[in-house]
């Protein structure tokens, strides 16, 4: 968004960062194996291509260089002020602009607020009876505790999903004993990742085209894959068996394999791409338990079964507080309404960039533009694009602030829960792409390139434009 804005011609902006560092995810994660599961081509700005990748997906330290590089590359870092949380915002009306407050107290104000907190940023916790008690050392795989020594300890770790699956294979060879707590086995497919060539790699650095024409593939081949997410499809009963089929060229003991068989649709939950994960649970010092939790003892984990198993180190795989949104933030918008109360059922926007009553305030990752199949770096793209042409129209007309009208944001998430209902997600299964009413509201209805169309170019008619008074 910064850049576009400098782009732009507009450097009256500040970024809010409440870390030390660029990075957000990328920069909070960065756990043992940590990466991406998009291909490093296409998991980078569309106007920053970056010939060197080194293996066809990035680890974290590499996507974490690349972010710092486009910062002072374009001259992002006097731009932004880092240590600093937004507490809340507030819209004055009369004034035509969002009154902010930092979690220390200060107070500043700006006509335009726009929020890029992403979905994935605060660690989720199950609130486990007895945790407080236990005398081992506790950390959320978000938190990675890089001074702790996990060589020839008993690892407990509670959850089993996306980050889970890349630091098991690591701790597994040099802890003593491994035991995962699983909730619900997860379809897990093949990587197929690898280091580029050298001969490869000169080729991106030397021909532009071949480098475009590379990375058109890769988008093209991942948005064909949406076609798996349509409910009972013929493709993703091909990629369901396609799952159980790699599951069984590794877990040859039925039992094991009986657990780790998902028993709910393909693509219902996050699908796993991991070459080393299905290897890492027949090694003889890993356990998986299915039976779920009971409590936290002082030195290890019970079960419902009754079984206590003693652990030095206890590891949280457990996700992130996903459904909420612009939480812990507190936002009021026209006459004192609260967001917070307003999405109590769900959070929905406006093509998922802006709300209701919220003037000038826009949302980048915002409710129902997550992806399953293609990169969020597109989604943003497009949603970046979409927000500037809406400040520039601002500064056009000299308007005080344009606000969505109710009927447009109603009818398009109307038509966005419609069309969900059709994919997978909306299958019975429990995961961070719905609310506890079982509501979606974080992944998008479609392919990418349906949402590219309909924010390629506001439609300022679904707009209250106010002018200055």
């Amino acid at each position: 968004m910064g850049i576009r804005l400098l782009k732009a011609g507009i450097s009256s902006f500040i970024i809010f960062e409440k870390s030390d560092r660029v990075g957000g995810t990328w920069y909070d994660n960065s756990y043992p194996g940590a990466g991406c599961d998009v291909p490093s081509h296409l998991y980078c700005y569309s106007f920053e291509p970056n010939p060197n990748w080194s293996r066809k997906f990035s680890l974290q330290l590499e996507i974490q260089d690349y972010l710092d590089h486009c910062a002072v590359k374009y001259g992002l870092m006097k731009h932004i002020r880092f240590r600093t949380e937004i507490a809340g915002a507030s819209f004055d009306e009369g004034q035509g602009v969002w009154r902010m407050r930092t979690t220390t107290g200060e107070e500043l104000c700006a006509h335009v607020l726009v929020s890029a907190t992403g979905q994935l940023n605060r660690p989720h916790v199950p609130k486990l009876l007895g945790l407080d008690c236990f005398e081992g050392t506790t950390f959320h795989s978000a938190r990675w505790n890089h001074d702790h020594d996990l060589a020839g300890e008993n690892v407990a770790v509670v959850g089993n999903g996306a980050s889970a699956i890349q630091f098991v294979p690591c701790i597994a060879r040099v802890a003593r004993k491994v035991t995962i707590f699983q909730r619900s086995a997860n379809y897990v497919v093949p990587r197929f990742d690898r280091a580029y060539k050298p001969w490869e790699r000169w080729i991106f650095q030397n021909v532009p085209l071949a480098l475009w024409l590379y990375r058109a593939t890769i988008y093209w081949r991942l948005e064909a894959r949406f076609f798996g997410f349509f409910r009972d499809s013929w493709v993703g009963k091909k990629l369901r068996e396609g799952a159980l089929k790699y599951l069984g060229q590794w877990v040859s003991d039925p039992a094991l394999a009986e657990r780790l068989t998902p028993d709910y649709p393909i693509g219902c939950k996050r699908i796993l791409i991991s070459d080393d994960y299905y290897e890492s649970l027949v090694r003889p010092n890993v356990e998986v338990v299915t039976e779920p939790i009971a409590g936290v003892a002082r030195r290890g984990i019970v079960t419902e079964d009754g079984i206590s198993r003693s652990f030095d180190t206890i590891i949280f795989a457990t996700g992130f507080e996903t459904t909420s949104f612009l939480a812990p933030m507190q936002i009021e918008g026209l006459g004192g309404r609260k967001l917070a109360e307003e999405w109590r059922t769900g959070a929905e926007a406006y093509l998922g960039v802006t709300l209701s009553g919220y003037p000038n305030l826009f949302l980048l990752y915002g409710p129902n533009t997550n992806l399953g199949h293609n990169s969020i770096i597109f989604m943003i793209e497009c949603q970046v694009n979409y927000v500037l042409q809406c400040i520039q129209q601002l500064m056009r007309q000299g308007l005080s602030y344009l606000d969505v009208r109710r009927e447009a944001m109603d009818q398009y998430n109307q038509h966005v829960q419609r069309a969900i209902e059709k994919t997978a997600w909306a299958a019975g299964c429990h995961s961070w792409y719905k609310t506890e009413s079982g509501k979606v509201t974080n992944n998008w209805s479609g392919f990418t390139v349906e949402y590219w169309w309909k924010t390629r170019q506001p439609d300022f008619g679904a707009y209250e434009l106010v002018p200055r008074g």
